[in-house]
Formats: C-alpha cells, structure tokens, sequence
C-alpha cells in the first residue's frame, strides 16, 4: 500500500514580521548586499507598477505582472555569478532587471518589438520564452555544453508550477538528472496557472519532491523569504559547479496579481486569499528586518523610491523614442543566411 512521505522541510529564515526565525545557515551578506537586494525589489516593482500603467493605456501589449514574486526572482538572480546562464518565462522581469539588462528594453519587448530582446553581450541569457515550458530542455541544453566544454557556467532556468504538468518538464529534469548537468531549476510555485489552483496541477504534496524521481535534490523554500531564497541558490549553484549535478528548488510564492492584463483573478479566487498573502510581502518583509537591524531609514526608503521611479521614467522615455521598426524586419532576423522561400514571401510582402 502506497505510503506518503513525510513532508518536506521548507527553508525559512524570516517570518513575514521580518523576525529572523532561523539563524542556523543564514546567508553571509554584507549590509551592501542586503541594501542592494533591497534597492532591486524596489526597482522590480516599480517597473511592474509602470509596466501594468502602460499596458492599461494602450502603450504596451498584453503583460504579466510579478507582484508578491520579487524575493523569489531578486533573491535567486542576485546569487548568479556573470558567467552562468540564465533561461526565463514571461513573468521574471525582476531577474532581468537583477543581471543588468537594460530596463527600457524589457519594456520595448513587452510593447511588441522583438528588438527589445537582443541581448547585450555580457549577458549570458536566452529571450524571454513565451510557451509554458518549453524554455526548460533549452537551459538543460546549454548546461550539457558547458559540462562537456568543462566550463564553470551554470545554467538556471525559471518556470511557474502550471509548466510541471508540460512534458517540457520531465524530459529536462530526466536528462539533467541521467547526465548530471550543471542546471538549477527555480519553480516560482505561485498557487495558480491562470485559473487553474496548485491542487489540480499536481497530486504531490511539493513540487520540490519531483526531482526524486530523477536521481537529484528538490529544495521547498519559502519564496516570500528573499534570504531563504538567495541560500537555496547559491547553494544549488556551487554543488552545480563542482560538478554534483542539478536541483530543483521550489520558491513557495504567491502571484498577487492576475495571470495577465487580459485575466481577472477575481473569477477565480477569494479577496480574503489574496489579503491573506498580502500580508506575507517578501519587499514589507524586508524592509522589517532591514528596520530592525538598523539598515533602514525613512529617508533611504524615500530615497531608494525616488531613484527607481526616475530609472523606470527614464527607461520608459528611451524605449518611447525609439525608432519603430520596419515590417520587413519579420523577414529578416529569423536566419543567418536568408532562405529563398523567405526572400520570395518578403517580395510579394512589397
């Protein structure tokens, strides 16, 4: 007769009070870093805030918002060294923001020019992926090359609990678990895959568990913790790169907003629950431990506000001024050497 296990222990080292619940592994940041993990969540959300405005007038197409997910992106991202690689879906805008890509064209991507994701070439990064899941076998991939090239890089693919039902899933997480690739997998579990609950998307009781089944370590972390998260990360990371294989860590998160701006979470569940989470805010979070510890003050709270949103207006001023791109680039940016069928289709586009 089939047995549960018992449940799997959950990284925490923060209450949502910000009190420090956990001191036994507790990362080693400085006060800078702290300060700047901080300084990114902030940043993130005003970018996400301005993202969501924009989109509501006309000025960007449809977008995903990552509200009540910053330490779950920040905190992962911020534990990447620059040579390791890192694979996302559509909703991760504060790990792009976190490896310095530019924000004005994050935004320019999510307005519908496709020029927006040409990535820069100190950033080890594929373009943001659209379909659910399929941006896993891609990282697993790359963290294969790596191996066989004997490189330190390590691959790091972000995906939603909804891409665990896709077969994307299971095939990375087979071979990367058959050929011990330097790949970590953050599943930002947060509760719903557009509608659909965590409850219908799985009969496990952790997503993290599931990396059992392919012969490596699943890691469940509180992913409103931004500390519980760095340490999870980083830790995957270095076992990665001594070459002991992948993880799976699962960020235990909340989506606070809807899917999409073209989504209404209010079909599908409770004010109470999202109130209920609410008070779980990874940035309020923070911010009470960074009181308490002394690190913050109304003045560099004010501070830190100001310079992201003049970041984000900037951002959103150069993105704006942008010249529009030509019909033709359809045609053009698909192949390196252009094929016949497609210079026949170009002409007649004429």
């Amino acid at each position: 007769m089939f047995q549960k296990k018992k449940r799997m222990d959950m990284i925490q080292f923060l209450d949502p009070e910000g009190n420090v619940v956990n001191s036994t592994g507790f990362p080693k940041l400085s006060d800078q870093d702290v300060k700047k993990i901080y300084e990114l969540m902030v940043l993130s959300r005003v970018f996400d805030d301005i993202g969501l405005k924009l989109q509501r007038e006309g000025r960007m197409l449809t977008y995903a918002s990552l509200l009540g997910q910053e330490a779950s992106q920040v905190g992962s991202a911020s534990a990447l060294e620059k040579e390791d690689w890192f694979i996302t879906s559509y909703r991760d805008h504060g790990v792009w923001i976190s490896r310095g890509f530019p924000i004005s064209m994050l935004y320019q991507y999510w307005a519908g020019d496709e020029r927006g994701m040409k990535i820069p070439d100190n950033i080890n990064a594929l373009p943001i992926t659209i379909p659910v899941g399929s941006q896993i076998p891609h990282a697993v991939g790359i963290a294969f090359a790596n191996k066989l090239q004997r490189k330190k890089s390590v691959a790091v693919v972000y995906f939603g609990d909804g891409a665990t039902s896709k077969g994307d899933f299971h095939e990375g997480m087979n071979f990367a678990g058959v050929f011990k690739v330097p790949c970590v997998f953050i599943c930002q579990n947060n509760q719903w895959a557009i509608s659909l609950p965590r409850s219908r998307q799985t009969a496990s009781e952790t997503i993290a568990q599931k990396a059992a089944a392919y012969g490596f370590e699943g890691v469940l972390v509180d992913g409103n913790d931004v500390f519980a998260v760095y340490k999870a990360t980083k830790d995957a990371l270095n076992k990665a790169r001594a070459g002991k294989g992948p993880t799976l860590i699962e960020c235990y998160t909340y989506r606070l907003e809807s899917h999409t701006t073209a989504d209404d979470w209010k079909k599908y569940r409770s004010s109470k629950e999202v109130e209920g989470w609410q008070k779980k805010d990874p940035l309020e979070r923070l911010k009470k431990y960074m009181r308490k510890k002394g690190l913050f003050k109304n003045e560099y709270e004010k501070k830190v506000l100001e310079d992201a949103k003049t970041k984000i207006k900037t951002a959103t001023q150069r993105f704006e001024s942008i010249t529009p791109a030509k019909p033709k680039d359809m045609f053009k940016y698909l192949y390196e050497t252009t094929p016949q069928e497609l210079n026949e289709q170009m002409k007649d586009f004429d």
